[in-house]
């Protein structure tokens, strides 16, 4: 249906986006005032798909600029990501937008943005989807800003669809805030990556109330994005290339890493090449990534040195590259990423080099992103038994679940209904619920599409690929659904390889040198879980909890790698791999490992050096820790005392187990033998205590308290591999 345009309606939102730009010259890009015609002048909720730096931004800032200027309220803008607020409140603010924003990077500043919204002094609000479901936000401000709301914006509005390839259970609340605006509130959803599916899901929730969308869709490709797919096999083969050829990138850009770990690494390696990177991931501090992000818009640095945490939040129009060590587990998230480059640029490079260890990682990610039945109903069941809130630490004493999964279940129970987050934790709400098991399969089974479709994308132009399977830019596109798909002209595989793909020895020889450096520390446990008097755990019948006592602690311990870690983790991801059944796979320890152990021995640098040798006994890989051990114990000439003696009803560890469950299930497993407990009161210095792999740091921490009791003066842990 056609409609008509006000002219003072164009004449005004081209002025608001000169201030916005800055350029008494701006023109709307097409589509741009179609889409804030819908808002403004017939209140319609709108869905925008487009490509990055198309200007969705502009469209929300322009329509809520003048809706408050037509004695509306307010705009919410929910928004993902803390970054991407700081880049939207300044961008507000140039074009003369009142902005402002709750998350939780800003708490001191919460009671003054109240105050300003009460005196109606703010006319975008932005708001992480996390605050939609904290108690004193929903009940003290939710309210009255839906009641006076003149915009509502979802922006990354993928991410409230299950088949988005970000999964944010708190945007799925969203569907809720739409039903509850008040009539003639418009609507704006906007993302740049979506697929026919995602779309439907997310034009489907926007309609709540019977409401039409308008979806306004543009070409998705980037002509100024040049694509490339560099196979060069070994983590040191890619971190060399990335150091030989770093600076030859234009501009500066971010190097994205599929782990922490990974990108840490990374980013060590890059500086020690003598580049200017910064590592960018979620152990960053939160002071730390912002002055991160803007060294980097100050072309500072060469490079940011990422994980996804870098995702949609980062605003950099002049990003001139971005590289990937490892493969994202869809076309869809890849083009995400990729779409920071080359916004305000001519030209930008992207390359991927991607990694044997890729799958492993995606699988790893996929087998946390879903609940399950049995983990649902034991976090209903211990809510329906309680006579008050939970908090998340005392129902992580409740449920054998580990902080970061029962935080996910709780606000996927949350969004269907089934809890709620009150003052004090979480409540059961009655409702009942059923488990979706059709549903989380079908998601499950797109994950492995996607992924198979990753594959595909690198397999393009080698004679592996499907017939007519050659340009990257339209294969992405055309995963997402672009009915504009068409080859680019300059990618790889349309023009020709643009990239360098040599690898000089040198640089590779130190490459790898740094790749097998070993030995990570591992911090010890210095507080027991809360919850543990609930569990029935208890020392000399008191309850155990707070602080560890000095003399039961161990001190920080060793491994070798993490199994995340671009050098040494593929070796020990492979070791510690289980058979077609799933069961522990049992071997002596390889010499190659072997030797890495004595190099960490030889460089630990502790104050005194190790007497003695004990071990944890092992029911899943017996040998490999004996092997271990012994000849740790033979090649250090250190007393050899032995394993500690296991409960006769132990039986295997499951890894998933949380801190409060982990304790329960250690507690009375162990037991210091007569003999080895004769000698540790006669030691004079630590015991080195063994065992395979570190993940909660649990075992240690009980294990070395039994040797400590039992007269030895420190303990020393010592494993293969932490998980993390």
């Amino acid at each position: 249906m056609a409609h008509s345009t006000t002219p003072a309606l164009a004449d005004d939102a081209l002025a608001v986006l000169c201030d916005l730009t800055g350029r008494p010259d701006a023109t709307f890009h097409p589509g741009q005032f179609e889409a804030i015609e819908a808002l403004v002048a017939r209140h319609e909720r709108a869905l925008v798909v487009q490509r990055t730096g198309w200007g969705k931004s502009a469209v929300y800032f322009i329509a809520a600029l003048l809706q408050r200027r037509a004695g509306s309220g307010p705009a919410l803008i929910v928004s993902p990501l803390l970054a991407l607020m700081r880049d939207q409140v300044a961008a507000a603010e140039r074009a003369g937008v009142r902005a402002a924003a709750i998350n939780s990077a800003n708490v001191t500043e919460w009671r003054a943005i109240e105050q300003h919204l009460a005196d109606d002094d703010v006319d975008v609000l932005f708001v992480s989807p996390e605050r939609l479901v904290n108690p004193r936000f929903r009940a003290e401000q939710l309210p009255t800003l839906v009641e006076r709301c003149g915009l509502l914006v979802i922006d990354e509005a993928h991410c409230i669809s299950d088949w988005g390839h970000d999964f944010r259970p708190d945007y799925r609340r969203i569907r809720d805030l739409i039903a509850e605006l008040p009539d003639g509130v418009p609507v704006l959803a906007t993302t740049a990556t979506a697929n026919e599916r995602v779309v439907a899901d997310v034009a489907e929730q926007m309609a709540a109330g019977g409401h039409e969308v308008f979806t306004l869709r543009g070409a998705l490709a980037r002509e100024s994005l040049r694509l490339g797919v560099l196979e060069l096999g070994t983590p040191a083969r890619r971190l060399a290339w990335l150091a030989e050829h770093l600076d030859a990138l234009p501009g500066s850009g971010i190097v994205y890493c599929l782990t922490v770990s990974a990108a840490e690494d990374a980013a060590a390696l890059l500086a020690k090449a003598g580049h200017r990177v910064l590592p960018y991931t979620g152990r960053t501090d939160a002071a730390e990534r912002e002055a991160a992000e803007e060294a980097l818009k100050r072309n500072e640095v060469k490079a940011l040195v990422a994980t996804s945490a870098l995702g949609m939040g980062f605003d950099k129009p002049d990003l001139g590259f971005v590289v990937h060590l490892g493969a994202t587990s869809s076309p869809v998230a890849y083009y995400q990423q990729v779409g920071r480059a080359g916004r305000a640029t001519p030209s930008a490079d992207v390359l991927l080099l991607p990694g044997v260890e890729d799958r492993d990682i995606w699988h790893w990610f996929a087998t946390n992103a879903m609940p399950t039945q049995a983990k649902a109903d034991a976090v209903l069941g211990a809510l329906a038994e309680a006579d008050r809130p939970l908090s998340l630490a005392a129902l992580e004493a409740r449920v054998d679940i580990r902080r970061g999964p029962l935080e996910l279940l709780l606000k996927v129970l949350a969004v269907d209904g089934a809890v709620e987050a009150v003052q004090g934790g979480w409540v059961g709400t009655g409702r009942p619920w059923t488990y979706d098991a059709e549903r989380y399969e079908r998601v499950a089974a797109a994950r492995v599409a996607e992924q198979e479709a990753m594959l595909a994308y690198q397999r393009l132009g080698t004679d592996r690929a499907a017939p007519g399977e050659q340009c990257r830019m339209a294969f992405l596109t055309a995963e997402l659904d672009d009915p504009h798909a068409a080859p680019c002209g300059r990618c790889d595989t349309c023009a020709g390889p643009w990239y360098p793909t040599d690898v000089t020895v040198p640089v590779l020889e130190s490459a790898r040198e740094t790749l097998e450096h070993v030995g990570v520390p591992v911090a010890p446990r210095a507080l027991w879980p809360t919850g543990l008097d609930t569990l029935g755990v208890l020392a000399d019948g008191e309850p155990l909890k707070g602080k560890i006592p000095p003399g039961e602690q161990v001190a920080e311990g060793r491994v070798v790698a993490r199994l995340t870690d671009l050098g040494w983790g593929g070796r020990l991801r492979e070791l510690f791999a289980s058979d077609a059944e799933g069961n522990p796979v049992d071997a002596e320890v390889p010499p190659e490992l072997g030797r890495a152990v004595l190099r960490v021995l030889a460089g630990w640098g502790w104050e005194q050096r190790p007497v003695a040798v004990a071990w944890v006994p092992s029911l899943g890989r017996p040998r490999l820790v004996d092997t271990l051990a012994t000849g740790v114990a033979s090649a250090g000439r250190l007393e050899l005392l032995g394993p500690l003696e296991l409960s006769p009803t132990a039986e295997p560890l499951r890894g998933s187990t949380n801190s409060a469950y982990r304790v329960r299930d250690l507690w009375g497993r162990f037991r210091v033998p007569a003999g080895m407990a004769e000698r540790l009161v006669s030691l004079d210095g630590p015991v080195l205590l063994v065992d395979d792999l570190v993940d909660s740091r649990w075992t240690m921490t009980v294990a070395g308290r039994l040797l400590r009791q039992a007269g030895a003066d420190s303990v020393l842990p010592l494993a293969l591999a932490s998980v993390g």
